[in-house]
């Protein structure tokens, strides 16, 4: 039996192209396409998500994306029979394959763009706070005590 390709960090195009099988189209339009896929190695399923693009900026030429979402064996009727949402981005918040230009699959995490965009807000926050304590101009320990505890406040939400 195969591994499983969460075990892989990097996989081949052809490894995929022998082992994933549509089980289901979900959606198919002149740009992008959604599936139910299945590993026929392992009998793993995954959403699979195919989009094409074109960049005017150079060739022209379309170009096809495909990435790869595990699922679980209890979301594969959900997906189905509509009762689960599927569109990219926001119906993939675990790691995913995604093909790139040298013909291989690697492991994509967007749990890091989400941190990194909570990290900015907080970061707007606490400027935002530190700019109106700066223009209060107010400079006596008990302001700065006050700044400080509500900074601190901010930091504790936040690690929560």
């Amino acid at each position: 039996m195969e591994s499983s390709f969460s075990q892989l960090q990097k996989i081949s195009s052809e490894m995929i192209a022998s082992r994933i099988q549509s089980v289901k189209e979900l959606l198919q339009t002149e740009m992008d396409m959604y599936e139910v896929s299945k590993d026929v190695e392992t009998g793993e399923h995954y959403l699979h998500y195919a989009y094409m693009h074109r960049d005017f900026t150079n060739t022209g030429e379309p170009e096809s994306f495909h990435y790869l979402l595990p699922i679980d064996s209890d979301d594969v009727l959900g997906f189905i029979f509509g009762e689960q949402g599927y569109a990219y981005p926001e119906h993939w918040q675990k790691a995913f394959l995604r093909n790139g230009p040298e013909g291989f699959y690697i492991w994509f995490d967007p749990s890091h763009e989400a941190r990194q965009i909570e990290d900015e807000a907080i970061a707007a926050d606490l400027l935002q706070k530190l700019k109106a304590f700066r223009e209060n101009g107010s400079v006596d320990p008990e302001q700065v005590r006050k700044l400080l505890e509500e900074l601190d406040q901010t930091g504790k939400k936040e690690d929560q």
